[in-house]
């Protein structure tokens, strides 16, 4: 039996029906839409069968609809522009003869120039039991205010904090979120591989940091959210199958919507990637 992980790398395996023309399944995990994550990271697996000798350097990607788990997922690619240093790809996903999600990719060729980042202060890296799994924990914790399912959150990233993430608390807190995050066992040397997994993490926890400001949680009754669109720059080669510390806040909530943005830092405090999200937060509580 395949765990997390495995399952997970299935999925970013898709069929190829044509030359620019992909097919892609969902995790089969009783949820009634598919986790924006893996529509992101398959539509970055599809675009980079259509490169070679290059990796993404940033993808811009919008949901436009909620996708159906039990539908296949055709990955329509459109290759723009190829160049001597850059390339670009446009990726529509479609299911039902309908566009759930969009993205443009841009492709760079490595190449040596200046270098510089802002002095950033780590938490030690997680050792043993000394942080928490912490999703597992929380729904755990708060089992009695959703359905649980231990299938369903088996998560193939590892997900370890200090101070809780507070998905489910009422209690105001700092627009911050700090999060120890690594695949759920090894991965291959492959770098496309090791950024399309950590494009799946990256939709996992960004948002969190846009509630923690109100006193509701996502269990609220009247409380709806969604991601609306996501971004991501690759600054570095990483691996994802070493620990790497994710810095997310929020500096703004408004009209119903919610940005985050977010930095990946290896162990040594190399910034490595960094990602925005906008999301909607519909708060209309019950009479």
């Amino acid at each position: 039996m395949f765990g997390a992980l495995e399952q997970l790398l299935e999925l970013l395996d898709l069929e190829r029906l044509e030359v620019n023309l992909f097919r892609g399944v969902s995790a089969k995990n009783g949820r009634d839409r598919i986790f924006g994550g893996q529509v992101l990271a398959q539509a970055l697996v599809a675009a980079g069968r259509t490169v070679e000798g290059i990796h993404a350097h940033s993808l811009h990607g919008y949901f436009l609809r909620p996708g159906d788990p039990d539908t296949p997922i055709v990955f329509e690619v459109d290759r723009i522009r190829d160049g001597r240093s850059f390339s670009t790809r446009r990726v529509v996903a479609v299911q039902k003869g309908e566009a759930i999600f969009n993205m443009s990719v841009s492709y760079q060729v490595d190449e040596v120039g200046l270098e510089h980042q802002i002095d950033t202060d780590l938490p030690s890296v997680p050792e043993g039991e000394l942080y928490e799994d912490v999703i597992r924990a929380e729904i755990e914790k708060y089992a009695g205010a959703v359905e649980h399912d231990d299938r369903r959150f088996d998560l193939p990233i590892e997900v370890r904090t200090v101070e809780g993430l507070h998905m489910f608390s009422s209690k105001e807190r700092p627009p911050t979120t700090r999060t120890w995050m690594r695949a759920r066992g090894s991965l291959s040397d492959d770098p496309t591989l090791h950024q399309c997994v950590l494009a799946y993490a990256s939709d996992l926890t960004l948002m969190v940091s846009a509630i923690h400001p109100h006193p509701i949680g996502l269990t609220a009754p009247g409380f709806r959210t969604a991601s609306l669109d996501h971004a991501m720059w690759f600054h570095r080669r990483f691996r994802f199958d070493d620990w790497l510390l994710f810095d997310q806040e929020s500096p703004v909530t408004a009209n119903a919507r919610g940005f985050a943005r977010g930095a990946f830092y290896d162990a040594s405090g190399t910034l490595v990637a960094s990602c925005t999200q906008e999301g909607l937060l519909r708060y209309e509580p019950p009479a």
